[in-house]
C-alpha cells in the first residue's frame, strides 16, 4: 500500500519561501507520477503542480508558474515543491499525490494516493 507523507508546511510573510517535501512508501517511487494540490478554506482542491515519472516532464497552474518548482529525487523517494515569492492568496492545505499511470496529470481524478496535507500559511 502507497503512503504519502507530507512535511515542510509553515508560516510565512509574503514574499518568502517554503520548501515543502513529500515522501512516498510502500511502493516502488519511480513508478508513480507526482503532484501537488492545494485547498483553500471553503474552495475546491486544485491542481498546484506535476512531475512524471522521471521528473523529466513537469507543468503547473498559471498562478504558480515561475515562482514554484516541483522535483523529485528518486532514491529518496521524494518529491519537492520549492515555493518562492509566496503571497497570502496562497494560503491553503497542501496534498501530495501519486498516480500509477504515465504522464502528467493535472487533474484530481488522475491520482491514486494522497498524503494527509500540510498547512501553508502566508502573512502579509
Amino acid at each position: 500500500q502507497v503512503q504519502l507523507v507530507e512535511s515542510g508546511g509553515g508560516l510565512v510573510q509574503t514574499g518568502g519561501s517554503l520548501r515543502l517535501s513529500c515522501v512516498l512508501s510502500g511502493r516502488t517511487f519511480n513508478n508513480y507520477g507526482m503532484g501537488w494540490f492545494r485547498q483553500a478554506p471553503g474552495k475546491e482542491r486544485e491542481f498546484v503542480a506535476g512531475a512524471g515519472r522521471n521528473g523529466g516532464i513537469t507543468g503547473y497552474t498559471a498562478s504558480v508558474k515561475g515562482r514554484f518548482t516541483i522535483s523529485r529525487d528518486n532514491p529518496k523517494n521524494t518529491v519537492y515543491l520549492q515555493m518562492n515569492s509566496l503571497n497570502p492568496e496562497d494560503t491553503a492545505v497542501y496534498f501530495c499525490a501519486a498516480k500509477r499511470t504515465s504522464g502528467l496529470g493535472t487533474t484530481k481524478e488522475d491520482y491514486d494516493y494522497w498524503g494527509q496535507g500540510t498547512q501553508v500559511t502566508v502573512s502579509s
